[in-house]
């Protein structure tokens, strides 16, 4: 799912840049960077959780069938973990095993929301409105997510 046009690519650009310390330099960075990735601070519009590539992908397919867009969510090179834009404070508040939380005193890589890069890519680009997942959401999509890798019944199934 990526952002569609011009102007939401720029409203993305703006919202993710308004949290670096220099957006100007930040949207510079964004145009000139070969690899086409900034490091910006978490924990100011947004956390990150990121979870194994294995359980990330499967529960972003649970999480699109419970809302109509999710918020913005990366993948990076090879698809080795998955990376879900929540509400700031979410990541000091998670307890889950095997997700890492982003939150204050973190940076992530982040690629331009308007183009293609080898380091990391949007699965979700960020609509430039601030939208973000709710993380009950993503931990009740998470669940449904692991319990079909495991090889659980569907949803709405009871087991034998």
């Amino acid at each position: 799912m990526a952002t569609t046009g011009a102007s939401g690519v720029r409203a993305a650009v703006e919202w993710l840049a308004s949290v670096a310390p220099d957006p100007d330099a930040c949207r510079w960075e964004w145009e000139r960077n070969p690899h086409g990735v900034v490091l910006l601070p978490a924990g100011r519009r947004w956390d990150v959780l990121i979870l194994p590539g294995e359980l990330g992908r499967p529960t972003l397919d649970v999480l699109t069938r419970l809302v109509d867009r999710p918020g913005p969510v990366l993948a990076d090179f090879g698809d080795a973990r998955t990376g879900f834009f929540v509400p700031p404070g979410t990541s000091a508040r998670w307890l889950g095993t095997g997700v890492r939380g982003a939150g204050p005193g973190t940076w992530i890589v982040v690629p331009h929301p308007g183009r293609a890069t080898g380091a990391a890519r949007w699965l979700v680009a960020p609509d430039g409105l601030g939208t973000l997942t709710d993380a009950s959401l993503l931990e009740l999509a998470m669940h449904e997510a692991a319990g079909a890798l495991a090889g659980g019944p569907p949803r709405g199934e009871s087991a034998p």
